[in-house]
């Protein structure tokens, strides 16, 4: 090894040490909202010699970064978190999530670097040499933030300031302040931050219905501690659903954010400010070409709640939802795939007192289209406790009206289930009508006991022991029930499964 490469290292070394890679590791995405005066920022970019190409414009990222970089802060925070002894979060049980979220464990492979370089266990968080129980450790962390007000109001990630005992934010001037946490919200990962100062820069927010895929965006924050960092990219998609993030339609972007740039800003080329970068998908721990962020929308109606009342209250369906695919469409006669499939309703909640019954496809709420299922909670947790709702339902076939006053959210909201696939094939299953014990067990009034499953059904993941309560929206209580509605059947049947006190549907192809 010559003395460049030994330098190198020592210093990488060095910047881990410093606790660079010590940040609030949470990969952010942004959301904002937007002036109607604001102006797109282009560059004209001549075509290439000898080519018929039309000139294309593209942002000015210099000019969008001087005017508005300002306005991005830089936030720090320390306090104690419960750590398991090999490092990783302790109230954390995903071993290896695939969405990323802040950096309380370290990836193995950063492990095993800090170790060839010689730095105790201790330097990631972990304790010295030991697995398995937790303790309380000490925590530090970085985040990114952005400031929405002159007075000194900012939003970030809840996930950056979480636990945080001292909220550090520092300008780009260099001046540092201590920080107040007004308000954070788990559940859309915003929080809302006050310093005492005025006259400050502002971000101008946009709106995310004007926003294109394919839109240039870029970010600005602290990957790893390097402040006001600034990169680029498109929109990926839009109002995508992750897993125990229902509330949230994440803007999906290839723009290059790494711990550190939670909380800080998604920027139009209008230099709007369309989103809160907040998480990646990532099976290493850092960037891989995928990060989502918070609509602006979304958090603003977060923030107004906060500065209000100190607190958020989200409203509440209950309803358990499916992804609507076309073995589903086909079952309920639908002319496309789209709606959320409700596979189960809570008793006594919103929903049952609407009317809303199992196997009612969920097309519109208040007049807007729901397409995936997962549009149907973001919808809802955009309103509060106590609004009514306009739904409109696909039920036996035809289109239905129901209106539905919303409840407050305890616990989980609005979910959504995995049907699993569908397959091709007979519909193969041995039933038989419930025990009167056996009804009082499954809390259900009809339904057939699955005693054997082969053929399509098995390939589509039915089980002996599971309860058919229903086939294509039709409550069965009897087996030639079930065979004059197979027949019926074109090309799929939905069965609705109960199976350990919840319930699914589940799409089967016969034909």
């Amino acid at each position: 090894m010559n003395s460049l490469q030994l330098k190198s290292k020592k210093l990488v070394a060095a910047l881990l040490a410093a606790g660079v890679l010590g940040g609030a590791g949470v990969v952010a995405v942004e959301h904002a909202h937007t002036p109607a005066r604001a102006q797109a920022v282009t560059a004209q970019v001549p075509p290439a010699a000898n080519t018929a190409a039309p000139t294309v414009a593209m942002p000015n990222f210099s000019a969008i970064t001087a005017q508005y970089g300002p306005a991005v802060v830089n936030i720090s925070v320390s306090g104690t978190r419960k750590v398991s002894m090999n490092g990783a979060d302790g109230d954390d049980d995903e071993a290896a999530p695939a969405a990323q979220r802040g950096a309380q464990g370290m990836p193995p492979e950063m492990q095993d670097f800090l170790r060839r370089f010689g730095m105790p266990p201790g330097a990631f968080g972990g304790a010295p040499g030991g697995r398995g129980g937790a303790q309380e450790a000490p925590m530090r962390g970085q985040g990114s933030g952005f400031i929405v007000s002159a007075d000194g109001l900012i939003l970030t990630n809840a996930h950056v300031v979480r636990g945080a005992d001292e909220v550090t934010v520092k300008l780009t001037d260099r001046r540092e302040f201590k920080a107040k946490v007004l308000g954070q919200d788990d559940k859309t990962d915003v929080a809302v931050l006050k310093i005492d100062a005025t006259g400050l820069p502002t971000l101008p927010l946009g709106n995310t219905r004007t926003l294109a895929v394919g839109e240039w965006v870029l970010a600005i924050g602290s990957p790893f501690g390097f402040e006001n960092s600034v990169t680029a990219g498109v929109v990926s998609a839009k109002g995508r659903s992750l897993p125990d993030e229902g509330m949230v339609p994440f803007i999906q972007t290839d723009v290059a954010v790494n711990p550190g740039n939670s909380g800080g800003p998604l920027i139009n080329a209008s230099g709007q400010v369309v989103g809160i970068n907040s998480q990646i998908y990532s099976r290493s721990g850092g960037y891989q070409g995928v990060s989502f962020a918070i609509p602006i929308e979304l958090a603003l109606h977060v923030k107004d709640q906060i500065v209000a009342h100190g607190k958020v209250e989200h409203a509440r369906l209950g309803v358990s939802v499916q992804e609507v695919n076309q073995a589903f469409a086909d079952s309920f006669k639908l002319p496309k795939p789209e709606g959320a499939l409700v596979s189960q309703v809570e008793p006594g909640s919103a929903a049952d007192k609407a009317g809303l019954k199992s196997g009612d496809v969920i097309v519109r709420v208040d007049g807007q289209p729901v397409v995936a299922s997962g549009d149907l909670p973001a919808r809802i947790g955009m309103a509060k406790p106590g609004d009514s709702v306009k739904l409109e339902v696909w039920r036996q076939g035809k289109a239905e009206q129901l209106t539905a006053q919303l409840g407050g959210a305890k616990g989980k909201t609005t979910k959504t289930a995995d049907a699993g696939p569908a397959n091709q094939g007979k519909l193969g299953l041995a039933l038989r009508p419930l025990q009167p014990q056996e009804k009082a067990e499954a809390k259900v009034n009809g339904g057939l006991v699955v005693e054997q499953a082969s053929g399509a059904a098995a390939r589509a993941g039915v089980q002996p022991g599971d309860v058919v309560v229903s086939v294509n929206g039709q409550p069965v209580t009897d087996i030639e029930q079930v065979r004059g509605l197979v027949a019926k059947a074109d090309k799929s049947v939905a069965l609705l499964i109960q199976r350990d006190g919840q319930q699914l549907f589940v799409p089967v192809r016969i034909g």
